[in-house]
């Protein structure tokens, strides 16, 4: 903690939220928007609307027969709750057969990648491909760009993705064939949806006071939801869905300006050794924040310089993600988070991507699906700092999880279903937006990046794996929905035995981070008092009340 020492008064002289902060914070905050926008593109740009069978002499280029009208119902057989079989038709001797040319209900959609590569029944594997292929490219950047971004710098990943989600996002619009796409879009989705967004609320975390913390980090998936509330917003005003991803790619634009306008973290350069740059940034905001102190530049550098010579090996520069699997605390504390975090992806987006299959307007239900995270956000804010990050994020994910399951035993296309479907949704994501906090929160500065990036690889894995799963309804509807709540209980289950971060210092080293909250589980606390194993000193945690970053783990 010496050794922070001049690094954390420099930081204080900020405090939590000035002009400077707001200014950097709203600059962040675009890349969770468009985050959440590109994330879920793919549920307009390649919509399946309601298919049934082309039947030759009924149906014509010029006239659609009606779905209802005699001669349809007489050459289509019914599914068991009597709607229209999707992927069969009866042949001259009444026998089934599959289709092989689809006509799609136009109240909603008429331009889709679906549509034009015919994505239903024995094809339908490909539209899931495409979504897992999605997952998988953020997946990718979670586990390359959070590392880079420790290594170059926060402010390089993040500009570079800005830059590159513009390119690819309008350049797969253009793309005729589906390999071909599927290729564009991991690239696309490496930069749309990771590149940005980590780097981003690592540098809000590290540069916003600890009140702070906790609002802001909520808020980045408060922007992610209208994200997606965007997605529903352009898809019911642009039909065809090339003009559509057009769109979508251009609100890269929203991040080009950060090339000249936003700060590197002063920490990270503090960290690698250049104080100079650090100290000048933190002057910079003293002056925006409207502060007339002027930071005594020759000493500060002079002490940053001091500092960085003393780094050994295990210290700071060498840190990298395996060193969160090096010590058993440490272990034991990034297997259960990573579990969390993939727990939380497969629910959230296991209830997210099945919008279509509820009853009603898509564009509607996927705004709803948007909007009703907000208050779930609102409560996060207000209760995470009162009940603590433990206690609130088991008891989402067991309320999540139990009303996926509920789910699965309702009829589709009730209210009920609908409802309980929606509640899950919030409790879900009321929990995904703590585990970004406690994860900052949890792990030391030396890795906080690459082990939010972990936890994000774990998240964007489960993700490319809930398309999948969601194809296992062919065998049994309530597959999927089950397999979703049972992973969310066994996850809420196990973040009982994480520690508490609630008012504690955030740890700086793996020594730190290894020590940190050791004895302190749900189950202690019932017990009696839990001995949490805590490597600061006294001095230290009074020190670090006013130091914005390292207090991270108290209001993050």
């Amino acid at each position: 903690m010496d050794k922070e020492r001049a690094l954390e008064e420099m930081m204080g002289k900020l405090g939590d939220f000035g002009r400077y902060q707001g200014f950097q914070f709203f600059l962040h905050i675009l890349a969770a928007l468009t985050a959440g926008l590109h994330m879920l593109s793919l549920v307009t740009v390649a919509a399946v609307p309601e298919h049934r069978c082309w039947i030759d002499g009924v149906d014509s280029n010029e006239t659609i027969a009606a779905w209802n009208s005699s001669e349809i119902l007489k050459a289509i057989p019914r599914t068991e709750t009597g709607a229209l079989d999707n992927c069969l038709m009866y042949n001259e001797l009444n026998e089934k057969i599959p289709c092989e040319k689809w006509v799609f209900d136009s109240r909603y959609r008429t331009s889709s990648r679906a549509i034009e590569w015919n994505l239903v029944c024995d094809q339908r594997w490909r539209g899931a491909i495409a979504q897992t292929v999605y997952m998988l490219g953020v997946f990718t950047g979670a586990v390359f760009l959070g590392g880079l971004a420790d290594k170059v710098g926060r402010k390089t990943v993040f500009c570079w993705s800005g830059v590159l989600q513009l390119i690819l996002g309008v350049l797969v619009s253009f793309i005729p064939e589906y390999w071909s796409f599927l290729g564009v879009l991991f690239f696309y989705a490496i930069f749309g949806s990771a590149g940005a967004y980590i780097p981003a609320f690592v540098l809000t975390m590290e540069i916003v006071g600890a009140s702070k913390r906790t609002a802001c980090g909520v808020a980045f998936q408060c922007a992610f939801a209208f994200g997606i509330m965007l997605v529903a917003g352009w898809g019911a005003i642009i039909d065809d869905r090339q003009i559509l991803q057009v769109v979508y790619g251009l609100h890269g634009l929203l991040l080009i300006p950060h090339i000249w306008i936003m700060d590197e973290s002063p920490r990270w350069l503090w960290a690698q050794g250049r104080p100079k740059e650090a100290v000048d940034i933190v002057q910079k905001g003293l002056k925006c924040n409207g502060s007339d102190e002027v930071l005594d530049r020759a000493e500060l550098v002079s002490k940053g310089k001091i500092e960085s010579s003393k780094v050994t090996e295990e210290q700071q520069p060498s840190a990298s993600t395996l060193d969160l699997f090096k010590t058993p605390n440490l272990r034991n504390k990034t297997l259960n988070i990573c579990l969390c975090w993939f727990a939380n992806s497969l629910v959230y987006y296991g209830l997210t991507l099945s919008t279509g299959k509820l009853e009603g307007n898509p564009y509607l239900i996927t705004a709803v699906f948007g909007l009703v995270e907000l208050p779930s956000y609102a409560a996060v804010i207000y209760f995470l700092d009162i009940w603590g990050r433990r206690a609130l994020i088991c008891s989402m994910m067991i309320i999540g999880g139990s009303a996926c399951i509920i789910a699965a035993f309702i009829p589709t296309g009730t209210i009920i279903s609908t409802v309980v479907v929606i509640a899950g949704k919030l409790f879900i994501a009321g929990s995904f937006a703590i585990v970004y906090n406690y994860s900052a929160e949890l792990f030391p500065t030396v890795v906080r990046n690459s082990a939010i990036g972990l936890g994000s690889m774990c998240a964007r894995l489960s993700g490319a794996l809930t398309p999948l799963i969601t194809l296992l309804d062919s065998f049994n509807p309530k597959i999927p929905a089950v397999t979703f709540g049972l992973v969310a209980l066994v996850s809420g289950f196990l973040c009982c035995f994480l520690p508490e971060t609630m008012n504690q210092p955030m740890p700086q080293s793996i020594l730190d981070g290894e020590n940190f909250g050791k004895g302190d589980t749900c189950f202690k606390i019932c017990v009696g008092k839990s001995e949490n194993v805590d490597v600061y000193t006294v001095e230290d945690k009074a020190a670090e009340v006013m130091v914005p970053l390292d207090d991270v783990e108290k209001k993050a």
